[in-house]
């Protein structure tokens, strides 16, 4: 089977991960021109952004709700939900109705990436095809075209509310290709299951997934204001780190396509994650804009295959009629990044430099990989993956 079958069996899912990632990249492609209209410090930034990111973490609740309640139409409405909130961050000057129209963002946002990643695995079961690491490359893809356009109508003058407003355009389109014709296949059971979770093994995998969003997010969220504050960039070449992100890790996650099938999981995870703790330790330390780019490719990356296989990998272990619960719940709680990774970044900002930061975020991922991946791998190892 090529990968246009590949694309054809996952071409629904995929609609949500592009929307998802054009939503993130033209959203922190502006970071610093919304945080300037809202006179926020670094730190009083993370702090907002931490409350908004509740929305995110209430996805382990509200996507299987949404499912039950909507059916078909879950998607659409949560990639328009995100887009809307969006808008309404861009359109604000004062931190109270940013933080409020952050937070719709983020539950719609959660919703729809909870949502399409469950689809991606029930895909996955059905045809026997691993495609979670071409899906999300998709939305590393998005990410990175978004941010060198919202760049260039940056350059052109567009205010924020002006590019969100052609986000909105692009998430009904987006929600259009997403519609299901009829509700998928996910029974009652799923939603409320007594299906037994191997708990340790879900949560375990989902610590991984926040360690990897973590990093992500970091380094999407502070690259722009890195390259313009720190290094002297003007707004294209800020725009810039975000896409070279974004254009790395759509570049890793389509090899990580590939070598999926031939790669055991976890030697893998742990390869990707230390390659991007040295990309971001070189971005922390980059004396110029081009060493900075470079410690961006490296750690987009390094970062861009671990999540994917980490939550394919949840998909695999469980038993079908817990896949939704699972993998809401290690989803979830890699959401928990948005929560750390603002007032982590803020406030080490504020006190350091914003170069300790990346270093900081590096040195996280370095330790909890160790310290994860050993234990995961005994755990597997005592018990069949449901491939």
């Amino acid at each position: 089977m090529s990968i246009r079958t590949d694309l054809w069996l996952s071409r629904k899912p995929l609609a949500g991960f592009a929307i998802v990632g054009a939503a993130w990249s033209s959203y922190f492609a502006q970071m610093p021109v919304i945080k300037a209209a809202v006179g926020a410090s670094d730190g009083v930034y993370g702090g907002v952004m931490l409350l908004a990111s509740l929305g995110a973490l209430a996805a382990m609740w509200l996507a299987p709700l949404a499912h039950g309640m909507f059916g078909r139409w879950a998607l659409p409405l949560g990639a328009l939900l995100m887009s809307a909130g969006m808008l309404a961050a861009g359109m604000s000057s004062a931190l109270v109705a940013f933080g409020l129209a952050m937070t719709l963002a983020s539950v719609g946002a959660g919703v729809t990436d909870v949502l399409v990643n469950v689809r991606v695995s029930e895909i996955e079961s059905a045809s026997g095809r691993h495609l979670m690491n071409l899906n999300h490359a998709m939305f590393s893809f998005s990410y990175a075209g978004c941010a060198l356009t919202t760049g260039a109508l940056r350059e052109l003058g567009w205010s924020p509310a002006q590019v969100f407003s052609l986000l909105v355009t692009l998430s009904l389109l987006a929600g259009w290709t997403m519609l299901e014709r009829r509700a998928p296949d996910l029974p009652s059971e799923e939603i409320e299951t007594d299906a037994p979770l191997p708990h340790l093994l879900v949560w375990g995998t989902g610590a991984i997934v926040l360690v990897a969003f973590l990093a992500e997010a970091s380094a999407e969220g502070w690259s722009a204001l890195h390259l313009e504050r720190t290094l002297g960039g003007g707004p294209a070449e800020g725009a810039l780190g975000p896409a070279l992100l974004g254009l790395s890790m759509g570049i890793g996650r389509l090899t990580g396509h590939f070598l999926a099938n031939r790669l055991p999981a976890l030697p893998f995870i742990t390869a990707a994650s230390l390659l991007a703790a040295a990309g971001l330790v070189l971005v922390g330390a980059a004396p110029t804009l081009g060493v900075a780019y470079l410690g961006f490719a490296l750690a987009g990356l390094g970062i861009s295959v671990v999540a994917p296989l980490a939550l394919a990998l949840v998909g695999r272990i469980v038993p079908p009629k817990a896949r939704l619960t699972a993998i809401s719940r290690a989803a979830a709680l890699g959401y928990g990044a948005f929560f750390v990774a603002p007032p982590l970044m803020g406030l080490t900002s504020e006190i350091l430099g914003l170069r300790a930061g990346f270093w900081v975020v590096a040195g996280l991922l370095t330790f909890s990989i160790g310290a994860l991946v050993p234990l995961l791998a005994t755990r597997i190892a005592a018990r069949p993956v449901l491939d």
